[in-house]
């Protein structure tokens, strides 16, 4: 299983634009066959961050979420909207369990 954790912060100008972009992400990636979860949420402290967690069974999910047309909108608006660089990473997770 891959986990994704990618945080990126907005100027405040720009976090409208980047979250109308975000938004098409996630009904499409809940669709992609290997995507267990799919969610991004706003931080509470700062409505121009935005956090985005993956579940995927595979690599290969992961793969074919990275190539639907609304994360391809999101990469080419990036650039404007960013006000530092994105923090992005990657967990290999052997084995989970629920909680509680």
């Amino acid at each position: 299983m891959i986990v994704v954790r990618f945080k990126m912060q907005a100027t405040p100008a720009k976090a409208a634009e980047l979250r109308q972009a975000l938004e098409a992400v996630v009904p499409a990636s809940r669709q992609v066959p290997g995507v267990h979860y799919f969610d991004i949420a706003e931080d509470i402290t700062n409505p121009a961050i935005f956090i985005a967690t993956e579940v995927f069974a595979d690599r290969s999910a992961l793969a074919k979420q990275e190539e639907l047309p609304e994360v391809a909108t999101v990469m080419a608006v990036l650039p404007a909207c960013l006000a530092e660089p994105p923090e992005a990473t990657i967990y290999e997770v052997a084995s989970s369990q629920p909680w509680g």
